[in-house]
């Protein structure tokens, strides 16, 4: 198997660095000591000021082992080391002078910081600084600044609780038929039966995304135009994350949730930032909350021949179809950055109006006028 990262598309190329704060948390996944949280990011860099420096690696050896302990295989780049090297540089220098607005992204329950780092690039080569926040025990494995590392907690994470019971309900809402409405009702009905451990995960999740965002306000302020609020996106898990922050933090101006089911609490939520639901077709109608409840507009973009996993960069590095959906890699990789750049264009750097979506061979789109 050949793997070729896609180049991205902006004026700029991407430099990148990571940070590990310790918040005052104490850390129950498992109990004991302080959550520390390690977050990668992106931003913009002159053409210029990268000539000779190293490219870095998409999946350190670390990461790799991560692959192995929750799937059983990994990406293999003996053969080809360069295969594995990103159109990121590290720690190379900012642009001048410029800074650039805030992307916070997460990355979906099992995956890993760096799980979309195509989308993540693509993005900070078209001009807005990406933090990507891992999850201390709830990805593949989180590396931290100090050398130490995590694998993901199988023994204390529960998705639902019985797991036979839990999946029949789901398979059961996926294949039902009935108003958005009555799909939101389903579903959380649902997941108040079986999913109370990932209910009650999101207020962690959230709590990581705002220690990374004050870090980010105290010490990387010559980097990012904080005037413009902040967006958010995340895969699976990570897009529901980014759903609660525009639904309950006034820092948040927009956001994108990708192939994310809405577990938790949101019967006292509506949603009054631009939003846009980003699905496949199995996991379409897990996601019916979103379009209900909102006093701003609201976009579906429904993907064709996918599934859910192949949102994330496995759709390169373990492209087995029957996983990742059929829509080859680029077709995917270029529909789901020009959605996020069509909508942040729009609702971050206010450079246009509305984003210029229409439907096509790939994706389905649909506007929801705000509710009156």
């Amino acid at each position: 198997m050949k793997i070729q990262f896609p180049k991205p598309t902006g004026q700029f190329a991407v430099g990148t660095f990571t940070y590990t704060i310790k918040d005052h948390r104490k850390e129950v996944l498992p109990a004991g000591g302080m959550r520390s949280i390690a977050a990668r990011v992106y931003y913009p860099c002159t053409k210029e000021s990268v000539t000779g420096l190293e490219k870095t690696p998409a999946l350190s050896p670390n990461m790799i082992k991560g692959f192995k302990a929750s799937f059983h295989v990994a990406p293999d780049f003996t053969k080809n080391p360069e295969a594995n090297l990103c159109e990121c540089y590290t720690k190379a220098p900012p642009v001048p002078g410029q800074k650039f607005p805030l992307i916070m992204f997460n990355h979906g329950y099992n995956s890993y910081r760096e799980g979309n780092s195509l989308l993540c690039i693509e993005l900070a080569s078209h001009g807005y600084v990406v933090i990507s926040v891992a999850h201390s025990y709830e990805a593949l494995c989180t590396e931290f600044d100090d050398g130490n590392w995590l694998l993901s907690d199988k023994k204390n994470t529960k998705l639902y609780e019985p797991m036979l019971g839990g999946l029949i309900a789901m398979y059961r809402l996926i294949k039902s038929k009935g108003s958005e409405e009555e799909l939101a009702r389903r579903f959380d009905i649902a997941q108040r039966k079986y999913c109370k451990y990932m209910m009650n995960r999101l207020p962690e999740w959230i709590n990581d995304n705002e220690a990374a965002l004050d870090y980010a306000r105290k010490n990387l302020s010559d980097l990012i135009d904080f005037s413009k609020g902040i967006g958010a996106s995340g895969h699976s898990f990570g897009g529901n994350t980014a759903y609660a922050l525009c639904a309950r933090n006034p820092d948040f101006v927009c956001g994108i949730n990708i192939d994310g089911a809405l577990f938790g609490d949101y019967s006292n939520d509506s949603q009054t930032k631009p939003f846009m639901q980003i699905s496949c077709q199995d996991n379409e109608k897990a996601a019916a909350r979103v379009y209900l409840k909102h006093t701003q507009p609201v976009y579906k973009i429904l993907f064709k021949d996918m599934h859910h996993i192949g949102f994330a960069d496995s759709k390169y590095t373990m492209p087995m179809k029957s996983v990742v959906g059929k829509l080859e890699p680029d077709l995917m990789h270029k529909n789901l950055c020009k959605c996020h750049l069509e909508f942040f264009d729009a609702y971050l750097k206010k450079s246009k109006t509305a984003p210029e979506l229409v439907t096509n061979d790939i994706i389905k789109v649909k506007e929801y006028s705000p509710d009156l």
